[in-house]
């Protein structure tokens, strides 16, 4: 397949020479301001959410923080920063733009890190109850938020969603949702394209209570910050919008008088990415062309897979350029990213597509990146990587033209790439990227459609039970039909109730000991809907008699006091039922918890170092040595795998046949799973670094029928491993398809089939 070649002409954003704002506003931008940072401010004045839709680096961040001068007097503001990486960063940039322009708020980062160091003595000892106390009294950790000055907090988004879901310990959960709900005059969301399907559904739950609740009646503003808005999140926008939220949106790139340069034209060429053999060979030849080709020019790759990054710097450093390039990928220290970012050539995964500007401290007069290699799995990657090259915005040289090349999915050749008109530069290449299904993110409308609902119901029944009986309590029933229209769903808020009751009651059975759940079992919260969800799982015939009233519940409750068996395969049930939906409560999806490595050989580190590695890339990448140590497991690489290990997953069942015929296609937490590396059908040892009770997903038999649905999931991205089953009786393993996490649930709605659940319910996307 032939590669393309077009040129991107070079782009201009608008100034404002003379804005009519607040002079200590325009102290705050001492290069001038643009015509976006005017309008974000302007629009401000009349709107209740900003989207500043402005190129990647033209300066979204001091835009949306110039908003806070419309509540500048009032309660507390927070920053949600897209990583943890650049919370003190985006903390300090935030501190800056404050005190230039005279606003009184005090600046704190509010990681989970700064969060723990918080004094016990002052604000308690647990982490919801820290923030709680903090945002309740900030003076109290904060002197200087003394006479009412306001607090900014800078944050991520995990911290927001598990406050504003409900998800901190129990004794906090409720108090912080309170102050989530109603403390923030201002939030600006940055880079919020980057939140996946799930991660929007917090995002847009806040939006709506916002509104459905009144908070903007209150003068609340809401910022969204992005470059390449998703059109389901303009679909939703516009739902809210039709609800009566005022809604402003801001490009800065309308024509006027006062244009400036912010980004070189660009050559870009554009290749079907190869097998990983060939790209990393392609990738390390280009880099040593352009090194040897020109010597003063600045690059870099951008590549989604760390380990094809880390291999391209095993090939540069066998030719000797160690010392021309630096990596940054999730794993790098902050410290290592600054000297990084000071190389030549810089090697980085998806970690610099937000906050990381290539900035150098002895800059050039031109662009800071000449040109730039990258890989991208989606349009709206695409659009931020190739915004990274050639920027000039504020330099005094912006005609030297940049080069870059692109490597797209080959499903792109499949789907009329070829088509694309070369002659017609950024215009056509947008509409082409846009009309391409594999450059599309997938699964957004599908989760928003099926189980967002459920993960919705968290804080609507939360909600509900804090207003009983208070008027209030019908802006429950408001904000869950609001919420329908924005995700476009069809069931109402009483199935939803009713299938969040039974999850909170299992998560309260799961927590207790046996002793206590006969002792206390009439106080559980959700512990009859638990029970009934139970008897209509495992003892059908019991649940009819007492639905249909032939027999009463307190027979069932009864029998849970009294006989232990009974009392241990509720709880059983119930820690199954809870950790079978826990992925739909978490902000990031992740199978297993990160483990510490130590790097003497600079296999992910350019320098001898420690760092959090996913048990998943180790497994597969890397060889290592593991020590089991009182103080913390010792885990150090020692040399990259050859070829990419395969993992699977072994299962021992009791039946097999039972298993299939009741565990199939169903979401499931399964117990006795472990896992193995191989290559090709050999085993290889595999050091036991992973440790989980249950792991939850969704088994399916591979059949002819199916194999081409599976196959295209996994071209989607999603995770499935090979799983061997095996029993007592079937001691030889049958071989199965395992969707981990949350991975199964968008497998099997993404397929359109129906789901079962652990307590028996079906999942459709309706």
């Amino acid at each position: 397949m032939s590669n393309l070649r077009i040129n991107l002409e070079p782009r201009s954003i608008e100034t404002c020479p003379e804005p009519s704002l607040p002079t200590d506003i325009i102290k705050a931008f001492p290069q001038g301001m643009l015509k976006h940072q005017v309008e974000v401010y302007e629009v401000a004045k009349t709107h209740d959410i900003i989207l500043d839709l402005a190129p990647t680096g033209t300066g979204k961040t001091k835009a949306g923080l110039s908003v806070l001068n419309h509540n500048r007097d009032r309660n507390a503001a927070v920053y949600i920063a897209p990583t943890n990486a650049l919370i003190e960063q985006q903390a300090e940039a935030a501190a800056e733009f404050v005190r230039d322009a005279g606003l009184p708020h005090v600046v704190r980062a509010a990681s989970a890190r700064h969060i723990k160091s918080w004094r016990d003595d002052l604000v308690g000892k647990r982490s919801g109850e820290k923030l709680y106390n903090v945002l309740r009294e900030p003076a109290t950790i904060f002197p200087e938020c003394g006479g009412g000055r306001p607090l900014l907090l800078v944050t991520n988004p995990d911290i927001f969603y598990y406050a504003a879901f409900f998800q901190y310990d129990p004794k906090d959960r409720s108090n912080l949702a309170y102050v989530f709900y109603s403390s923030f005059a201002t939030i600006i969301f940055d880079e919020f394209h980057l939140y996946d399907a799930k991660q929007l559904v917090s995002l847009f739950f806040y939006l709506t209570l916002s509104q459905v609740f009144n908070y903007f009646q209150y003068d609340r503003k809401i910022v969204l910050l992005t470059a390449t808005p998703d059109p389901a999140c303009e679909a939703a926008l516009a739902t809210l919008a039709q609800a009566g939220v005022k809604i402003a949106k801001v490009d800065g790139e309308s024509q006027s008088e006062y244009p400036t340069p912010s980004q070189t034209a660009v050559t870009l060429e554009i290749r079907q990415q190869p097998d990983r053999s060939k790209l990393i060979g392609d990738i390390t030849d280009e880099v040593v062309q352009r090194l040897q080709n020109n010597p003063a020019h600045y690059g870099a790759v951008i590549l989604d897979s760390k380990d094809m990054l880390n291999r391209v710097s095993d090939e540069l450093r066998i030719r000797g350029l160690e010392k021309s390039y630096g990596r940054i990928t999730g794993s790098t220290p902050i410290e290592q990213r600054q000297q990084a970012a000071q190389k030549q050539v810089i090697l980085a995964t998806s970690t610099v597509d937000v906050g990381f500007n290539f900035e150098r401290r002895n800059a050039p007069p031109r662009q800071n990146l000449d040109w730039l290699i990258f890989s991208t799995r989606d349009r709206f990657a695409f659009w931020q990587r190739i915004g990274r090259v050639g920027r000039v915005l504020g330099k005094s040289q912006t005609d030297v033209p940049s080069e870059a090349i692109a490597y797209l999915p080959e499903q792109a050749w499949e789907q009329g790439i070829m088509e694309l008109d070369c002659s017609s530069g950024r215009a056509a290449l947008k509409q082409m990227l846009a009309s391409l299904d594999c450059m599309k993110r997938p699964f957004l409308e599908i989760y928003w459609r099926s189980e967002a609902f459920l993960e919705i119901a968290k804080p609507l029944l939360e909600l509900e039970s804090s207003l009983e009986n208070l008027p209030e309590e019908s802006l429950v029933t408001q904000l869950y039909q609001t919420l329908q229209a924005v995700f476009n769903g069809k069931r109402d808020w009483s199935f939803y109730r009713k299938r969040m009751n039974i999850l909170n009651g299992a998560e309260s059975i799961s927590r207790k000991s046996i002793k206590e759940i006969q002792r206390e079992w009439k106080y559980i919260k959700g512990g009859q809907s638990c029970a009934m969800s139970y008897l209509r799982a495992c003892c059908p015939e019991d649940y009819e008699e007492i639905k249909t009233g032939r027999e009463s519940f307190s027979k069932i409750e009864s029998l849970i006091e009294k006989n232990q068996d009974i009392a241990e395969d509720l709880q059983t049930y119930a820690t199954i039922l809870k950790e079978s939906y826990a992925p739909l409560f978490r902000f990031r999806d992740s199978l297993f918890e990160n483990v510490k490595i130590y790097d003497p050989r600079n296999l992910l580190l350019d320098e001898v170092g420690e760092t959090n590695l996913d048990p998943i890339h180790l497994l597969r990448f890397y060889e290592f040595e593991y020590e089991f140590e009182i103080d913390g497991d010792r885990v150090e690489v020692i040399a990259r795998a050859e070829e990419p290990y395969s993992l699977a997953f072994s299962l021992y069942v009791e039946d097999l046949e039972e298993f299939k015929n009741t565990l199939l296609c169903k979401l499931y937490a399964f117990e006795n799973c472990s896992i193995k590396r191989t290559y090709g059908d050999v085993v290889r040892p595999t050091p036991s670094i992973i440790e989980k009770q249950m792991i939850p997903g969704v088994i399916v038999s591979e059949t002819a029928k199916n194999r081409w649905a599976i196959v295209r999931l996994r071209k989607q991205g999603l995770e499935s491993y090979p799983i061997y089953v095996s029993s007592y009786t079937f001691p030889t393993p049958k071989q199965y398809t395992f969707f981990p996490s949350l991975s199964g649930i968008l497998a099997i709605a993404s397929a359109g089939v129906a789901l079962k659940c652990p307590d028996e319910e079906e999942f459709y996307i309706v």
